[in-house]
């Protein structure tokens, strides 16, 4: 038999073959939960054996013609539970199901509610190039990057949390396991397993011995805890299942295929419930040497399949892009800086793919040598701007190097930054639109979009032209006779001033719509310079 064939009769035993033990429990659980809450289960049981591998526990909810089956976990110290999400109102009943018979046939119901305010539901693609929370708001991805901030001392945790509280970011890209890289060092008090025994290297590291078939619930319920906390200033986790940052140190990215799908399906049963939960494969996958391409087509699959809710999914690459069209794969998630340096690039991938892109890595902010660590702040809002009016989104990271602080990109901490005020002006900016921006002529004009024929924003970059000549595509804009306000953003110093003149459109003239007496906006001899265009008649 070849190695591709043993390969997949491994992860088709692997994936639908039962667990055994034999266990008692009972029944713990609230009566009412809000819509897209978390409503938990917990059941007492077996801790003979190894309740990981031996034990599986499921439980099918129902409300009306509504079904939905969820995977239980193991929960450590006799403790089992079931998570659910609940995505309408009413009335629900569940059973749950195990080979354990004392776990099997616990029956029970209990009421959701509709959702507070500030609970918008999970977020899903929008008109196959954007997003919108389940209550149908929009939602513009603003994120940030910081990958290992929860394996950080807890203070260094908070601080994270703070700073993120008084940003404009709602997303964060962050990893499950622990990061070993340039300026990541610390050892993590928690690990995602069980340890057998640690011994020094020769080097003076420690070499450390796990139990792949034993986590440790402590790991977890921590990262549960931050992925809560994010929840509550409503910042979407997007989480990292799978590195190549571990470089032998701990392992976890040379577990093997067994044991990377036992992770997946128990990360997938504790998390999935939490509605803020995006799953991202792998950070730069072509780095991780120990995975074939093939491998991810399966994780990826273990991961859609196992979550009954279906989050966002993604795979991120380094310098090989993926097969990003595969239906696994919700949105994009690209590694390049080029895309976003000049107008007309960004919407190229967007095209090609047909999905939502966000640009996640487009180099950062900072003073490090490294040439994806030096970005100027200027060049990192810019980044934003080129993604966004090409109709895509761009992720920020922070790499500043300070004495005696950490650099969030790798550990949280603080901003030193000036770029994300700029990029959270941006963000209110879009959010006052109707809805998502598009070019408005993506054929020929790269610095126009609109959200609708009322609603333009045109974005100039460096380029100081000394005046703007009023004029539209002509698709998609209102008739002739059409008024128009404008205002002058500096997006940089992040001004917006009123224009005194209204401008109304004339005859259309090829491509284009001008004023009927081809008025002209004067500008400042400064760079960062857009301007937005409201129709007032």
């Amino acid at each position: 038999m070849s190695r591709q064939a043993q390969f997949r009769l491994l992860c088709f035993f692997f994936i639908g073959s039962p667990l055994y033990l034999i266990a008692q429990g009972t029944v713990a659980s609230e009566n009412a939960v809000e819509k897209w809450g978390v409503y938990e289960i917990t059941l007492s049981g077996p801790t003979a054996g190894n309740p990981f591998t031996d034990v599986w526990l499921t439980a099918e909810f129902s409300s009306g013609e509504k079904k939905v089956k969820t995977t239980g976990f193991y929960d450590g110290d006799g403790v089992y539970k079931i998570r659910f999400m609940p995505e309408a109102t009413g009335q629900w009943s569940y059973r749950t199901s195990s080979n354990v018979k004392a776990l099997s046939g616990k029956k029970g119901s209990f009421t959701c509610h509709a959702p507070s305010a500030t609970n918008h539901g999970p977020v899903s693609v929008r008109n196959m190039y954007h997003f919108q929370y389940a209550n149908g708001k929009p939602y513009y991805p603003f994120g940030t990057t910081a990958y290992a901030w929860t394996h950080q001392p807890e203070p260094l945790q908070e601080q994270t949390l703070t700073t993120l509280k008084n940003s404009s970011f709602n997303k964060i890209r962050m990893c499950v396991f622990p990061k070993t890289y340039s300026y990541v060092e610390e050892e993590p008090a928690l690990f995602a397993y069980e340890e057998k025994g640690r011994t020094k290297r020769p080097n003076g590291s420690t070499k450390y011995e796990w139990d792949f078939t034993r986590f440790n619930p402590a790991f977890f319920r921590h990262l549960e805890k931050r992925i809560s906390d994010l929840a509550k200033l409503n910042i979407e986790a997007d989480l990292i299942i799978f590195h190549p940052y571990d470089k032998g140190r701990w392992g976890f990215d040379s577990m093997g295929v067994k044991n990377d799908l036992f992770y997946i399906k128990y990360l997938v049963a504790r998390l999935s419930a939490y509605q803020n939960v995006w799953w991202s494969m792998a950070n730069e996958f072509d780095f991780i040497k120990t995975k074939s391409r093939e491998a991810w087509d399966v994780y990826s699959k273990a991961v859609v399949e196992a979550d009954p809710y279906h989050h966002l999914c993604s795979i991120h690459n380094g310098t090989e892009y993926y097969d990003n069209w595969k239906p696994y794969f919700t949105h994009v998630s690209i590694q390049n800086g080029s895309t976003v340096e000049d107008f007309g690039r960004a919407v190229l991938l967007r095209d090609a793919y047909r999905k939502p892109v966000i640009y996640d890595e487009v180099c950062y902010e900072g003073n490090l040598p490294q040439r994806w660590g030096r970005l100027s702040p200027e060049e990192m809002t810019e980044t934003f701007w080129q993604g966004v009016i090409a109709g895509t989104y761009v992720t920020h990271g922070e790499t500043y190097r300070t004495p005696g602080d950490t650099i969030f990109w790798a550990e949280g901490g603080r901003f030193h930054g000036q770029s994300p005020a700029r990029i959270g002006f941006l963000r209110n900016l879009l959010e006052q639109q109707p809805g998502p921006v598009e070019l408005a002529d993506p054929w020929k004009d790269h610095q126009t979009c609109q959200s609708d024929s009322a609603h333009y924003l045109i974005y100039l970059g460096k380029q100081m032209p000394p005046e703007w000549v009023f004029s539209l595509p002509k698709k998609g804009a209102p008739p002739t006779g059409a008024v128009f306000k404008a205002e002058l953003i500096d997006t940089w110093n992040m001004t917006i001033t009123p224009v005194s003149d209204t401008f109304r459109l004339g005859e259309a003239k090829d491509y284009r719509v001008y004023d009927e007496g081809f008025k002209r906006i004067r500008l400042p001899a400064k760079p960062y310079q857009a301007i937005r265009l409201t129709q007032i008649k």
